[in-house]
């Protein structure tokens, strides 16, 4: 057993499922990423999702504007992240994407203006939800307090045929292991087993000496995985991939562990125009792709 860490956090209840998944690398079932990702290579072009490229855009881009701009990119997948103020242009966003042929991936967190619009377009966005970390006792105690809280959103997903996705914000409820438990949780005492975790690169600078180990743990709930140039301490906390110190070798633990869902590349820096942001991080991850040997998805960023 390569990781004592989250061996000895997570309930006992959950320990047996975890030593399965960890050992043989098959999961208490088929990974949540391998059903749903078919591209030659993890890192291809058309696997990358563009993530928080709405309120943190400088160029404050529309509904249609943004949709243009991924598509000078090439960028297909979108996770779309909001504030109140971009309620009113929800659907007209969705039409922009469905124009260009782009997949509306993701939403993030909830809002009850949402679920006419996945019915209405027949979209199927997973719902990215920050597992919060609840007040109790013991650690059974808090994976089941969590996983209850979630219960609603649970619902509302299976019912709109929405994947929902644990996303790593920091606290209890952030960590690799709680994350995995709560999951394991409501697979067994819910039938949810369209709930999964979102994992960022950038909320998770403490893991970064045993993201391998993580990794593995994560693995067969794991919908999307969100990249991040990484430096020892946060410093800083949002940095171009192939700028920091750690993100290479990182990447080398995603390729190793066989993982197959989409991978996220951020904007989310708020003085620096979208199209900027993304196009150094496509330059980085090109650069540390060929470093470390990716021909087949490099193809994918010559078309």
């Amino acid at each position: 057993m390569k990781s004592k860490r989250i061996k000895a956090a997570l309930p006992t209840s959950c320990l047996l499922a975890v030593f399965t998944f960890v050992a043989f690398g098959t999961g208490v079932r088929p990974s949540l990423a391998d059903e749903a990702g078919d591209a030659t290579s993890v890192f291809a072009k058309d696997n990358l999702v563009a993530w928080c490229i709405v309120p943190f855009d400088a160029s404050k881009r529309g509904p249609k504007e943004r949709a243009e701009m991924l598509q000078r990119l090439g960028i297909k997948k979108v996770a779309y992240d909001w504030r109140q103020e971009h309620v009113p242009t929800f659907e007209e966003e969705i039409l922009e994407y469905k124009k260009r042929g782009l997949e509306y991936f993701a939403f993030w967190s909830w809002h009850p203006d949402m679920s006419p619009l996945v019915k209405k377009h027949g979209i199927k966005p997973q719902i990215w939800i920050t597992n919060r970390s609840p007040n109790a006792e013991t650690q059974e105690a808090k994976v089941e307090a969590a996983a209850k809280q979630l219960m609603p959103l649970v619902d509302q997903a299976r019912k709109l045929g929405c994947r929902l996705g644990l996303y790593n914000h920091g606290g209890w409820g952030g960590e690799p292991r709680n994350m995995v438990a709560v999951c394991w949780w409501l697979q067994k005492n819910a039938e949810a087993d369209h709930v999964g975790i979102v994992y960022n690169f950038h909320h998770g600078h403490g893991h970064i000496a045993d993201f391998a180990d993580s990794l593995e743990a994560m693995k067969p709930y794991l919908l999307c995985l969100n990249l991040n140039g990484m430096n020892d301490g946060a410093n800083p906390k949002i940095l171009p991939i192939g700028q920091g110190q750690h993100e290479k070798s990182m990447i080398q633990a995603v390729l190793d562990s066989g993982y197959q869902g989409p991978i996220g590349i951020l904007d989310h820096r708020g003085a620096i125009d979208a199209e900027k942001s993304l196009s150094e991080n496509l330059e980085g991850l090109q650069k540390l792709l060929a470093e470390l040997g990716e021909a087949e998805a490099l193809k994918t960023y010559a078309r």
